[in-house]
């Protein structure tokens, strides 16, 4: 159920956010790699925030997870399982807790379908950014640039593959256990 208290804190948070946002604008510059990466980052706290409303879904090509992904292949040698590892032995871990199984979690399908809609929040937050990109690399700001490709890695680029790898695996262990279910009501 939607509460008033849920509203109040995202409109709260919002103005807070966009306050912060001109400020920091004022000082850094509107074309700034810091005020772009301060705004990604605020973008999707309010998305986390807004979950009670809205949950973002992937584009329909990128809903299933691959074989492939699943395997790790690519992933492994990436250092995608390091970056996992990482983020559940850190603080960083409680940036989106509900991505995570644990005895309080419930159902793992519902962890699923909160891993698939942090994974859009994550694609979201690289798109729209995709138009500061372009613009410092037509203004020739290199250095611009690559800082802000550095940062997008890290905070999209690896939680995208990360998550990715995992709901695979995850919806792996589910299907299997609807087949055994299924196996079970039959005799």
């Amino acid at each position: 159920m939607k509460s008033s208290r849920d509203a109040a804190i995202l409109v709260l948070v919002s103005i807070a956010f966009g306050i912060s946002l001109a400020g920091l604008a004022r000082v850094v510059g509107l074309t700034s790699p810091l005020f772009v990466m301060v705004a990604t980052c605020d973008f999707m706290a309010l998305i986390a925030i807004a979950r009670p409303w809205f949950v973002l879904k992937l584009p329909r090509p990128l809903q299933p997870v691959r074989a492939w992904e699943v395997r790790g292949d690519l992933y492994r040698p990436l250092g995608v399982a390091i970056f996992g590892a990482m983020l559940r032995g850190s603080p960083l871990r409680y940036l989106n807790p509900t991505v995570y199984l644990n005895n309080r979690s419930g159902d793992s399908a519902a962890v699923c379908t909160r891993m698939e809609a942090a994974e859009a929040t994550h694609l979201w937050a690289i798109g729209l950014t995709i138009p500061y990109v372009l613009y410092v690399g037509i203004q020739n700001r290199w250095s611009a640039l690559v800082w802000f490709m550095i940062f997008n890695v890290g905070v999209n680029v690896y939680p995208v593959l990360h998550l990715r790898w995992i709901r695979g695996r995850l919806t792996r262990v589910l299907e299997a256990k609807l087949l055994i279910r299924s196996r079970t009501r039959l005799r």
